[in-house]
């Protein structure tokens, strides 16, 4: 029977994937991309509202990652803990990493789902706060120790290997974005 801490490591991990998945595709819609007109030409695959969705299905795992382990009858973590882990009972510095990528992540889609009033420019250079909060979540997912034992990182185990190839997959997809030259309308010349 899976303990409270295993559920937890298990949603955060899962959060790491779709984090994953809704940078790439912000990515993708940074330059334009459209599945109808490109690979793999599906009509009715709205790319920006499945990157909204992500966005929030995300910040869900994030916000049950740490709060199963209140649950958790040997973890210890308080309710203030989870809020402002600075002072949690194991790990406090890998698990405020992991509390300041969630607050990022709020303050990534609250901006969004207000972005008609903040205007386009202003929105945009806010929403860049996704590569912080992104590169903050690796960091966490790679530091923090799944059975909050204070063991220190084995980067070869494989929940870490995973998280590290998807933060190589995310570095390696936003240089290749930045590196392209952009065109008139925002697509890749």
């Amino acid at each position: 029977m899976p303990t409270a801490i295993d559920v937890s490591g298990t949603a955060g991990l899962v959060a790491v994937g779709v984090f994953t998945a809704q940078i790439l595709l912000g990515l993708l819609l940074s330059v334009g991309y459209n599945p109808i007109r490109r690979w793999p030409r599906v009509r009715g695959l709205k790319l920006f509202t499945f990157h909204n969705w992500l966005g929030y299905i995300g910040l869900g795992l994030a916000f049950v990652h740490p709060t199963i382990l209140l649950a958790s009858s040997t973890a210890g973590f308080r309710l203030f803990d989870v809020v402002v882990p600075i002072w949690s009972p194991t790990q406090p510095v890998p698990t405020t990493l992991g509390a300041v990528a969630f607050y990022l992540v709020a303050f990534v889609v609250a901006t969004s789902y207000f972005r008609e009033a903040f205007g386009r420019r202003r929105w945009k250079t806010l929403h860049y706060t996704a590569y912080a909060a992104a590169a903050v979540f690796f960091v966490h997912g790679v530091w923090a120790d799944p059975l909050l034992k204070n063991r220190p990182p084995d980067f070869i185990d494989a929940e870490k290997v995973y998280v590290e190839g998807c933060a190589l997959v995310v570095a390696l997809a936003t240089y290749a974005r930045f590196k392209a030259r952009r065109g008139p309308r925002g697509h890749l010349a």
